[in-house]
């Protein structure tokens, strides 16, 4: 393998496994209360549009004017969509008895909470998706950033690690929530992250 490859996929390994340290950041704060909950996903989904739309999109349209640049960023929109019609809803295995007797004082809370729970698990996985195919053209732009010069790379990979922080709270927190498993949480917010590398592989190898 060449070893701009390695390099890259050095660094886009680093950017990627930064989905795992927002994961940490949930799991060791413990299982989040619903309105915990709403206020991280609000915060962690005004930081990724900020970044969409101030850097990003931004950014497209300085490389390849206002037209295309707005046209890809409808298309990407479209294409989610269509993809999202395509996900299952999940099913998560019940909360213990002694909990769900806690939580919930009748059957029709029981019911309400397990189908809440299945929501917002159904929001986590959407958003792991949606991460996994956000980073799989960074590791490209890690690859493509490597080739003219380390210090370029590094920068990108830097900026791109920062921002993926908040992509795996996004990931970690709805799963954490509607499953009570910090494996669940840290795995899908992990897996989302190793796009990125996946990205170097399938530009560089």
């Amino acid at each position: 393998m060449d070893s701009q490859v390695i390099v890259a996929l050095a660094l886009s390994l680093v950017g990627g496994l930064s989905t795992s340290l927002g994961a940490l950041l949930v799991i060791l704060s413990g299982a989040p209360s619903l309105k915990m909950l709403g206020l991280l996903q609000g915060f962690a989904a005004g930081l990724m549009l900020s970044i969409s739309f101030f850097d990003l999109a931004h950014n497209a349209i300085n490389s390849i004017g206002f037209l295309k640049g707005n046209l890809w960023f409808f298309a990407g929109i479209i294409f989610f969509a269509v993809v999202v019609t395509f996900i299952p809803e999940p099913q998560i295995a019940p909360a213990s008895e002694g909990k769900r007797k806690k939580e919930n004082g009748d059957e029709g809370g029981k019911d309400m909470m397990k189908k809440h729970r299945r929501q917002v698990f159904y929001s986590g996985i959407v958003t792991a998706i949606g991460i996994s195919l956000h980073n799989l053209p960074e590791g490209m732009a890690v690859f493509l950033g490597s080739l003219k010069g380390l210090r370029v790379g590094l920068n990108l990979a830097f900026a791109i690690a920062l921002h993926n922080i908040p992509e795996g709270v996004a990931v970690a927190l709805p799963v954490y929530f509607a499953t009570q498993s910090k494996w669940e949480a840290f795995k899908l917010a992990t897996l989302s992250g190793f796009a990125e590398p996946l990205g170097v592989v399938v530009v560089g190898v």
